[in-house]
């Protein structure tokens, strides 16, 4: 396959006077091949070096930062000042020291993020739970390594993993950690790439290690057997959906719903919540029951405070007298995070290239890699016995003839010749004879010698059982799985978030049932104002109070709980319910939509319409001539989404939009003053929302389409002057009967 011709880069080259030849040119490039040459260097730099953790579960910015604190001796021994570390780790990782210290704050047990904390802290270093908690400075606080570490580094000056340069190549730094456990579901990660993102949840140690090492046994072991569900730091409730955790066990992706923990207590009657979810804070929480009594929607909270401290979290509700606790608990957890929905995507650098693995397929790459690591060193600890053992046995032949060996030294006229004639004297080869050499005058007797020889017996039986570990595979899983059980025993404890199972719970609690359903009137004006108001209101006053030049555009009956959707002139329509607007008056302006439904700036709504089942359809005029019919069922949504993007084509201004439950007629005018009756059912039913439709209207240049309105019986004296058999027609310009009858209604 050919190279691709690169772009020629525009070369500048500073002039005698200073000047840079070429400055300030504007040079032309290829967009793609500049984003090519520019961006993806970039891309592959988050993805490869900074956002995606590796199979010993660190990214590049963790591993930097513990290994720094490896080397500084903070495995034992006192804690030191954060500030250290952070000036220590910029030899590895130079990106600032904030940057450096807030990955070392996430990593930390004060912090409370992940299941085993690798950095024992002394100080404020702030809650993952709080969201305005901030950490101190680092010359506050302090740190070293937590003893889990101790398994981090295990062996890793044995050989057992790479080292490269670092930035400067100053020194050197570990490629991975040779974790003795699967570390990289141990502790939750979380980052995002360019295109991609990783966000893997934790487990419990001793399950994970006991899965591992079941799987290394059996590799059809069930891992659900062992591994029931993710386990989070923050203690909240996992419920329990054995066909989503198989789907995040087997494909790597899914998610599952967290929910808090909380108790009632009768005597103050308050509930105390003492867990949540780790996808939000106390504050989100706080603001989000605040904005929902604000608004009417519950009404059984007096008053809602944080009263976290040492003890840990607390959020602390006070009730109404009367309310139901529970009751009230399960309209929380559907209208606020206290229940929320943590999304997997175990997105791991498996040899540099990014893979999402499920947990199976996890577990059997750090297998892989950890009977590496278990190779490499025992061929090390295999190398370092034979050189030992070679010198040993020069040693023994030196105790045949000790006065021979302290005869040639003393006979030897220059140093250079000591080690050429050992080596002649006793036959040993030059490494024997340099160890020789170097023994120490006190040493040189039959006991010492003796006593190290008899080292030789032992080192051939080491020698044996290290190349028989290398010759089989069964025993370096034994090994592994001898280490996990070490690991599990010595770290591990019990789960911390229990498992509530769905069938033993109430989940399909309805919001909607709390809220009152009563009659309502429903106007909308055309500078965007909206009311609710109540059929005995309207009756006390049913003039209404508007704007100067603002009239009403659409009014209906309907009830409270109602859904309404607003399309705007930005092809986007927004969701509410009319339960979400108070009950007004007919002498105020009402509810001003594009602040209450905080629209985008410059964006006003056009059409409003209610709906309960979302039935019928919608006509979208554009000013080309072109219809299009959707099916109000493209509206609807399972969840709560309260804006919908590409509600409709923008490739033409709209004109108007009509709705209808079934098949009827309506009215097109043009603004050259053409009318054309249009049955809906002449339009196929696309099953896109931002469909450009069909041609309906022939419109003459400069002309358009002003309005599409439903067509009432009586309307026009002769309706067929204004049907036609096929589409697209011009319409017909009204008669004489017509236009009378139309100036009458105006």
């Amino acid at each position: 396959m050919p190279k691709k011709k690169q772009p020629k880069q525009p070369s500048f080259k500073p002039l005698s006077n200073g000047v840079i030849a070429g400055a300030g040119d504007i040079v032309e490039q290829k967009i793609a091949s500049t984003i090519e040459t520019n961006f993806m260097p970039y891309a592959m730099s988050v993805i490869m070096s900074r956002a995606i953790p590796e199979i010993d579960g660190f990214k590049p910015s963790h591993r930097k930062l513990l290994y720094t604190m490896y080397k500084m001796g903070l495995l034992t021994g006192a804690r030191t000042k954060s500030a250290n570390i952070v000036g220590a780790t910029m030899k590895l990782n130079p990106h600032g020291d904030q940057a450096i210290y807030d990955t070392m704050v996430r990593l930390s047990r004060g912090y409370e993020a992940l299941l085993h904390p690798y950095v024992d802290s002394k100080g404020n270093f702030g809650k993952f739970y709080s969201r305005d908690m901030a950490w101190a400075a680092s010359r506050y606080t302090e740190a070293k390594l937590d003893p889990i570490c101790n398994e981090l580094f295990k062996d890793i000056d044995r050989d057992t993993v790479d080292f490269v340069d670092n930035y400067d190549n100053t020194m050197k730094e570990p490629t991975l950690l040779p974790a003795s456990f699967p570390s990289v579901l141990v502790n939750a990660n979380t980052g995002i790439a360019v295109g991609m993102a990783s966000n893997i949840c934790s487990f419990n140690l001793k399950e994970i290690c006991e899965t591992t090492a079941a799987l290394i046994r059996d590799h059809d072991h069930d891992i659900l057997s062992t591994l029931p569900a993710p386990d989070f730091s923050g203690g909240a409730q996992i419920i329990y959906n054995e066909e989503a955790i198989r789907e995040i066990y087997e494909t790597g992706r899914g998610s599952l719903k967290v929910r808090s923990v909380y108790a009632y207590d009768k005597s103050q009657n308050c509930i105390d919540i003492t867990n949540i979810p780790p996808t939000t804070t106390i504050e989100i929480i706080i603001e989000r029951i605040i904005d929902l009594v604000k608004s009417g929607k519950i009404k059984e909270i007096s008053d809602i405070r944080d009263e976290t401290g040492i003890e840990g979290l607390k959020i602390t509700i006070d009730l109404k007298r009367g309310t139901d606790p529970e009751k009230l608990m399960l309209k929380l957890f559907k209208l606020t995070t206290l229940e929320d929905s943590f999304s997997c995507n175990f997105n791991v650098l498996i040899g540099g290239v990014p893979m999402v693995l499920g947990v199976k397929d996890l577990l059997d790459e750090w297998i892989a890699f950890r009977i590496e690591c278990i190779r490499r060193r025992t061929f090390f600890d295999l190398n370092k016995k034979k050189d030992k053992l070679h010198l040993l046995k020069g040693l023994k032949l030196i105790l045949l003839d000790i006065d021979k060996a302290v005869r040639i030294v003393r006979e030897t006229d220059e140093e250079a010749e000591v080690v050429p004639n050992l080596m002649i004297g006793f036959g040993i080869d030059k490494v024997q004879a340099e160890y020789v050499a170097e023994i120490k005058l006190r040493h040189l007797n039959r006991e010492y010698i003796l006593k190290r020889t008899d080292e030789i017996e032992q080192l051939e039986a080491d020698i044996a059982e290290l190349e028989a570990i290398l010759g089989s595979k069964a025993r370096v899983k034994t090994i592994i799985v001898k280490e996990l059980k070490e690991v599990a025993a010595k770290y591990g404890r019990e789960r911390k978030c229990p498992l509530l199972h769905v069938s033993e719970i109430q989940t399909d609690y309805n919001v909607e049932e709390d809220i009152p359903d009563y009659p309502v009137h429903l106007f909308f004006t055309a500078e965007g104002y909206f009311k609710k108001i109540t059929p005995q209101s309207l009756r006390m006053s049913s003039e209404q109070k508007l704007k100067e030049d603002d009239r009403v555009v659409y009014t209906t009956e309907t009830t409270n709980n109602t859904d309404l959707l607003f399309f705007t002139n930005m092809s986007q329509v927004y969701k509410a319910k009319v339960s979400d607007f108070a009950d007004t008056k007919a002498s105020v302006f009402g509810d001003y939509i594009p602040a209450k439904l905080s629209m985008d700036e410059g964006e006003r709504a056009v059409f409003v319409l209610k709906t309960k089942d979302y039935s019928g359809y919608l006509l979208f005029a554009f000013e080309n001539g072109k219809v299009a019919k959707v099916d109000l069922k493209s509206y609807e949504t399972k969840t709560n989404r309260k804006k919908l993007i590409n509600a409709y084509s923008d490739k033409s201004p709209l004109a108007g939009i009509g709705y209808c439950k079934e098949d009827k007629e309506f009215v097109i005018t043009s603004s050259a003053g053409r009318m054309l009756l249009l049955h809906s059912g002449a339009i196929s039913l696309k099953s896109t929302k931002n469909t450009q439709g069909v041609a309906v209207m022939k419109l003459k240049k400069g002309h358009r389409v002003m309005s599409i309105e439903p067509y009432t019986e009586g309307r026009f004296s002769k309706p067929s002057r204004y049907r036609t058999r096929t589409l697209p027609a011009a319409g017909a310009l009204p008669s004489s009967e017509d236009e009378a009858t139309q100036l009458s209604i105006l």
